[in-house]
């Protein structure tokens, strides 16, 4: 109990002093929990809805492989015959059973041509108006569509795209486009994740969305009373026979739940990997506080040795302190991820996702693992600083308060370190030396993995080195004040190489993300620039496949001297040499296409590829499978009759545009495919005509001005994009580093805090002395200064060598170039010379408030 006693009053008196360990504590566990909670309430948000609309039990068209059975590249989704709903009203236990017609191949748009589906991934769901849509929409306004010219929109979508009744929407199908006005808006009965929904009556949608009357995509059936749903799927199985696919409501529901749970699995792991970081980066925090608060109390503890505390006794005090920061810091940051999670909820409804409090999901397990983890954390980063306070002898309660016993950097840690940053430095030159992805990316793993220990290791020795070389620039032209704080960041360098390496964590994962992200984008304008020979290419925003009306919209347009058609077999089945079977993709486009994009080859002429019945493989296939240019291979294209095909080319694996993908002819496809089975176009390329480039460009923004779910874009505009989409991907990247660089910033502050408080005496002499001030706390700002140009100049080195070697895998894929992006990384530099200014500002503000002759009294 006497521990017990000493430590809740060292923790007390010291509880300034612990302020911003445990904010680190509070910010990575808050990290976690939010994550936990965030993820939990989307998984509760997906399974109340998936459960509340779907019915006892449904019929569906059993599924094509590897096609989406509600948005196939058909455009048209896969349907049932009306005869089955007579069929399954008929079965045993059934109460009611009706027919769906539901489709996501659509985009809607308003009087003015704006999309009024949601534009952030979330589906445009088109329906017929059945009892089952009860279960979970009220009409609200209006009435349900009552004939062709009449459609029914969900509130959500009303609220957002300011529709009202009378207004009037043009749905674009496959088989055409068809105007409807809003006869009424229905409210979702539950949270509505942020889907457009929108009813038609029962005979326009099945001929305008499913392209023909008397047949359903799905069939719904609700049991009579006391009639189980397994019950229900055995009798409806029975009455209708086939291959049809029937579900029960817990199979249907937890089918849709696998569709976007491995979206919401990544979202989840990678915020946690994130949370991860920010721990990581807050143990040196909580190190390097017990750390000083050790050397602080070194009297002190002197004195308890020599009163008979034994060293157990010493270090379980310290311990105890540590267990008394996480518990406190985990309990604040457990009740801070609610509220972080909340604020993503509501972040998540900017952008179009719609989440509701009411469905806040906070598992038994997460508070437990937020306040196991923050105290696990924070004892384990605790217990060297604890086994160097039992270590401290009674002798030391002769010695000065704050004079550290190991403030040089131990020669057996710089020789592990420095073995540590070899090996890493070995597996990293490795990787640029691997020509398998697999083996390299183990190796990039291991490499970095060892190069950050060996940099944490081998910080106090470098601090030495890097510290003084960054003097020479930085501080030296501020005279003697510029050398005072050049010897205080000396002073201990295991303190410095501490506190640098919190943020050079955070600032290596920037750099080595940097590097990655500005390579992708010089490599793919790289690889535009050499094997793109179209001046346009036409895509969906979301890869919608291209309707029938603008392709051939787009093959009218004056100006272009060819139209590329591209068109993606999903599910195509090989019967190759040696009995083997293979199930591949197969790209069907017009024989321009390779004037368009420019595969190398390495057996062949891509243009043989599109001779009738051939195709063409790429490089790994061919050598895995002994083809050859000749060989003949069965293939089984989706709903067509089989087909021998010839090897008319064999194309290089490494492009990153095509590296990996076969080829045939559309005419080659459609010979065996029916025109209802085939492929609407994913993209579609234009070539101008000579000098007619802008006029071209014009005419095809005016041929696509009705439909505002594609957009051409020359070759300017698609290296735009790529750069866009990679700099908004980093750009979420970085936010997410923030709350790491946050705590770094924090470990700047608490170092230097905790050090003035451990140089008072010295403070109060250097004033007695005739330093003002303001030259004190130009003295702290500079010593902040530079401690964070350590940390960074370590990080972005790293970071960049990192970055390096994973180009060099990227190279494996075609992605061949390498550019640093150096803009961003001297920017990082310069901004990390202003973060050491900013967590300069309190301790320097404190520091010149001392009373000079106060401080050189205390002890």
């Amino acid at each position: 109990m006497t521990v017990v006693r000493t430590s809740l009053r060292n923790f007390f008196a010291h509880k300034g002093r612990m302020l911003l360990s445990g904010f680190a504590v509070v910010l990575s566990v808050a990290f976690v929990c939010g994550t936990l909670v965030f993820t939990d309430t989307m998984n509760t948000t997906f399974d109340k809805l998936f459960a509340d609309s779907s019915a006892d039990v449904t019929v569906s068209a059993p599924e094509e492989e590897g096609h989406n059975a509600e948005q196939p590249m058909t455009g048209r989704p896969q349907t049932l015959p009306a005869d089955v709903v007579d069929e399954v009203a008929a079965a045993d236990g059934v109460g009611k059973a009706f027919g769906l017609t539901v489709s996501l191949s659509v985009t809607v748009v308003d009087a003015e041509n704006n999309n009024v589906g949601p534009t952030t991934g979330a589906p445009t769901v088109a329906s017929n108006w059945t009892d089952l849509d009860l279960k979970t929409m009220k009409v609200t306004s209006g009435h349900p569509p009552r004939g062709p010219t009449e459609v029914m929109v969900d509130a959500d979508t009303a609220d957002k795209k300011n529709l009202k009744l009378g207004d009037e929407l043009r749905t674009i199908t496959t088989d055409g486009d068809f105007t409807s006005r809003i006869s009424g808006i229905a409210t979702f009965q539950m949270t509505n994740p942020g889907a457009a929904v929108l009813y038609y009556d029962e005979r326009t949608a099945q001929e305008k969305l499913l392209g023909s009357s008397g047949v359903y995509t799905h069939v719904a059936v609700l049991a009579a009373d006391g009639v189980t749903d397994d019950l229900l799927k055995r009798n409806v199985s029975e009455a209708i026979g086939g291959d049809w696919k029937v579900q029960t409501k817990e199979e249907f529901s937890a089918e849709g739940m696998n569709d976007i749970g491995g979206f919401l699995d990544v979202m989840k792991y990678a915020l946690l990997g994130f949370a991860g970081i920010a721990l990581l980066v807050g143990v040196f925090l909580i190190v390097n506080t017990f750390s000083m608060l050790v050397a602080q109390r070194t009297r002190e503890i002197g004195l308890m040795r020599a009163i008979g505390a034994g060293r157990g006794q010493v270090n379980r005090s310290v311990l105890i302190e540590a267990l008394l920061l996480g518990l406190i810091g985990s309990a604040l940051g457990v009740g801070a991820g609610v509220g972080l999670a909340v604020g993503l909820m509501e972040l998540m409804g900017l952008v179009g996702m719609n989440l509701s409090t009411d469905d806040l999901t906070i598992a038994w397990t997460t508070p437990v693992v937020g306040v196991v983890l923050g105290v696990l954390v924070t004892v384990l980063a605790a217990y060297l600083p604890a086994r160097r306070a039992g270590r401290v002898p009674p002798m030391a309660a002769l010695r000065d308060a704050g004079t550290s016993s190991d403030g040089s950097a131990g020669w057996v840690r710089g020789v592990i370190g420095g073995v540590l940053t070899l090996a890493g430095a070995g597996a990293l030159f490795a990787v640029t030396r691997s020509e398998e992805a697999g083996p390299g990316s183990m190796l990039l793993g291991l490499g970095i993995v060892l190069t950050l220990v060996g940099f944490i290791l081998i910080g106090p020795l470098l601090s030495q080195l890097v510290v003084k070389g960054l003097s020479l620039v930085v501080l030296r032209m501020w005279g003697p004040v510029g050398r005072l704080a050049e010897r205080n960041a000396l002073r201990n360098p295991r303190r410095t190489g501490a506190t640098g390496a919190a943020l050079m964590i955070g600032l290596a994962l920037v750099a080595g993300l940097s590097v990655v992200g500005s390579s992708l984008v010089a490599s793919a304008s790289d690889e535009l620039d050499k094997s793109v020979g179209a001046d346009f290419i036409v895509a969906g925003d979301t890869m919608q496949p291209i309707t029938p009306q603008v392709a051939d919209a787009l093959k009218e347009t004056p100006g272009l001297a060819h139209v590329t058609e591209y068109r993606w077999f999903q599910g195509v089945k090989l019967s190759l040499p040696a009995d083997a079977k293979e199930t591949v993709d197969l790209v069907a486009a017009s024989p321009s296409y390779a004037e368009d994009v420019r595969v190398e080859t390495v057996e062949g002429a891509l243009a043989d590829a599109y001779r009738p019945d051939s195709f063409s493989v790429h490089e790994d296939f061919a050598k895995e499978h002994g083809l050859s240019v000749g060989d003949t291979v069965g293939v089984g294209f989706p709903g067509g009759e089989p087909a021998q095909l010839t090897v008319g080319a064999i194309t290089t694996s490494s492009s990153s545009l095509e590296g990996g993908a076969m080829f045939t002819s559309i005419d080659t496809a459609a010979k065996y495919v029916p025109d209802d089975r085939m492929p609407l176009n994913v993209m579609m390329f234009g070539k101008a005509e000579e000098g007619q480039e802008e006029a071209a460009y014009a005419a095809l923004k005016a041929e696509l001005e009705p439909y505002p779910q594609y957009t051409v874009r020359d070759q300017a505009d698609y290296k735009q994009l790529l750069q866009d989409q990679i700099g908004g991907l980093l750009n979420m990247v970085y936010g997410l580093l923030a709350l790491a660089i946050v705590v770094a910033v924090l470990g700047v502050v608490n170092t230097l805090a905790l050090s003035v408080v451990e140089r008072t005496r010295e403070i109060g002499l250097i004033r007695a002395i005739g330093l003002s001030r303001r030259q004190l706390r130009r003295m702290i700002r500079l010593e902040s200064v530079v401690i964070a140009l350590f940390g960074a100049l370590l990080g972005l080195g790293l970071g960049m060598g990192w970055g390096t070697a994973a180009q060099q895998l990227l190279a494996l894929e075609g992605f061949t170039t390498l550019e640093i992006p150096w803009p961003t990384i001297l920017t990082v530099f310069a901004g990390s010379a202003l973060v050491g200014l900013v967590a300069a500002l309190v301790p320097a503000f404190r520091a010149g408030r001392m009373n000079v002759l106060n401080a050189i009294a205390t002890e």
